[in-house]
Formats: structure tokens, C-alpha cells, sequence
């Protein structure tokens, strides 16, 4: 059904441009001008917005999603890089910067949302007797499309 409305408006926009004509004038020098009426640009700029406001929302959508993508890859790989430091000293990292400095990441992540690198929320463990960062969340404050909270990931 909605496959049928967009080749209907794409028809009919298609009909509106193939049967715009100019319109013929003649200045006293003989020279001629041509140009568009006023109702046949706006019927165009309706067309126009009609299929903006049809991809849209759509656009905004996928740029939300893709964004949550980035956020849960960069939490896979910097969870990934801080298992593999405490598989190797034995204890978990003092901060985020020193799987850096000890190259089990290249850079630290900038986090999609709060495009900074620095909101980063540091997990210690649960364990009283240890010290460092054991888990890692995103300073953003918000809901993913799935419901959750995106600190929650």
C-alpha cells in the first residue's frame, strides 16, 4: 500500500515536470523571455516536500540506530581490552588511559552520543580488596530503541 502511494506520487510528479511549460512573453524590442508561472513552481516545491516528508523521519531514525551500533561495538572492544589486561597483570586497569598507555587500545573511544571522550563512566569491581576500572558504561542519559537505558548497556 505504501509502495503504490510513493508510485503514485512519483507519477504525478513525474506528469507535473514533463507537462510544465514556459511561458512565452514578448518585450516591445522583440526580445522573449521565458519562465515558470507561480502555480507551477509551487505544485513542484509540494511535490518536494511531500517526498522530504516521507524519507525523513526515516533518515533521523537510522542515524539514531547506527549511533547505538557505534556506542555497543565501543563497549564490546574497550570490555574486551580491559578482560585481556587483568588475563595478562592480574588486576584491572587504574583508569581507561592506561590501556592506552600499555597499547590494549589505540585511543580511547569517542562515545557517539556525548561525542566526547571523556564521559566514559568507570566501573570499579565488586570486589573490595580490588582497585581499578572492571567495567565501563556510557555517560549518556538516555533511552535505546529497545527501551533500556543507554547507562545500562
Amino acid at each position: 500500500m505504501v509502495a503504490d502511494r510513493r508510485q503514485s506520487i512519483l507519477a504525478a510528479a513525474l506528469n507535473a515536470m514533463t507537462s510544465i511549460r514556459t511561458t512565452a512573453c514578448q518585450f516591445p524590442d522583440g526580445i522573449r523571455c521565458r519562465g515558470f508561472t507561480l502555480i507551477e513552481l509551487l505544485v513542484v516545491m509540494a511535490i518536494v516536500a511531500t517526498l522530504l516528508s516521507l524519507v525523513a523521519p526515516r533518515y533521523f531514525n537510522s542515524l539514531e540506530k547506527a549511533k547505538e551500533a557505534v556506542l555497543r561495538q565501543d563497549l564490546s572492544i574497550m570490555r574486551q581490552a580491559i578482560d585481556q589486561f587483568y588475563s595478562d597483570t592480574g588486576k584491572y586497569p587504574i583508569d581507561l588511559m592506561e590501556l592506552v598507555d600499555k597499547r590494549y587500545l589505540r585511543n580511547i573511544p569517542i562515545d557517539p552520543f556525548t561525542e566526547s571522550d571523556k564521559t566514559w563512566i568507570e566501573v570499579p569491581p565488586q570486589n573490595e580488596t580490588e582497585s581499578g576500572v572492571y567495567n565501563v558504561h556510557t555517560g549518556h542519559k538516555g533511552r535505546a530503541s529497545d527501551g533500556m537505558f543507554y547507562e545500562e548497556w
